[in-house]
């Protein structure tokens, strides 16, 4: 009986899995950069921007405070620092983002 709940929860994971990956969604977060990460939601906008000037990539961080690579990044150039709404297509596996739509939140 284990056996067989087991092997179901793995079945039911993997679908829900790539449900999650091959869909485009929207989520809520911030945009910032690869050496500070979550460290300044809200608050680093000016650090956001000098860190990507000097070389840092940008990354898209959901409310839970992951942490994803945008594989697009002229798509964000615009919304370095602020809380945004994006639609994208999420790759848990590579922890990365393809954005096809951002837009500011109000502050």
């Amino acid at each position: 009986m284990k056996r067989v709940l087991v092997l179901t929860l793995a079945v039911v994971s993997t679908f829900a899995m790539t449900g999650f990956a091959a869909g485009s969604m929207k989520v809520d977060g911030w945009i910032s950069d690869s050496m500070c990460g979550a460290k300044h939601m809200g608050t680093g906008e000016a650090c956001v921007k000098k860190c990507i000037a000097g070389g840092s990539a940008p990354v898209f961080v959901d409310g839970d405070k992951k942490v994803w690579a945008i594989d697009n990044p002229d798509s964000v150039k615009d919304a370095y620092g602020k809380h945004v709404s994006v639609t994208a297509t999420m790759d848990e596996a590579a922890k990365s983002v393809h954005v096809t739509a951002v837009s500011v939140l109000p502050e």
